[in-house]
């Protein structure tokens, strides 16, 4: 066996074993009706994940190719905005359709790649208004985009 082959064994296994460990803190909450998690735990289709004020600030997700994520940002009780979110590899979670509404609720739609498999950080940073400088990250959605195994 090639060293390049058993590191790439290695990875798949670390992703797979990464989507397991996290499934109990993966699962969306409210998730929609098109949401369905896969053999394996891993969420496909449709899925919506909503962060609220006091729920914790690092979740993991494990995805199938080409779902899409809505992540619903609630008002912050403290005098912090929403003000962008972010992919750390778009060619895996790419980001779209960012918007705050007038309550201060932020969205976005995450689409995971379409047949690749791979991992990005999900950041969502907010900062006030009126105060100078870089907003800070406040919530992170590690995502791992695993695809179905083929058999036969």
């Amino acid at each position: 066996m090639r060293w390049w082959a058993g590191v790439g064994t290695v990875v798949v296994a670390v992703v797979l074993a990464g989507c397991h460990a996290g499934e109990s803190g993966a699962s969306p909450r409210g998730g929609s009706p098109s949401a369905s998690a896969s053999p394996g735990g891993c969420v496909a289709g449709h899925t919506e994940i909503t962060v609220s004020p006091g729920d914790t600030v690092v979740r993991r997700l494990c995805a199938r190719p080409g779902t899409v994520v809505s992540l619903v940002l609630k008002p912050r009780v403290d005098d912090k905005r929403w003000t962008a979110v972010g992919s750390s590899a778009p060619v895996f979670v790419l980001v779209s359709g960012w918007r705050v509404d007038a309550d201060g609720t932020a969205r976005a739609s995450l689409r995971c790649a379409g047949t690749r498999a791979g991992a990005a950080e999900v950041t969502a940073s907010a900062k006030a208004p009126d105060v100078a400088g870089a907003a800070r990250t406040v919530f992170t959605l590690h995502v791992s985009v695993v695809p179905y195994t083929a058999k036969g």
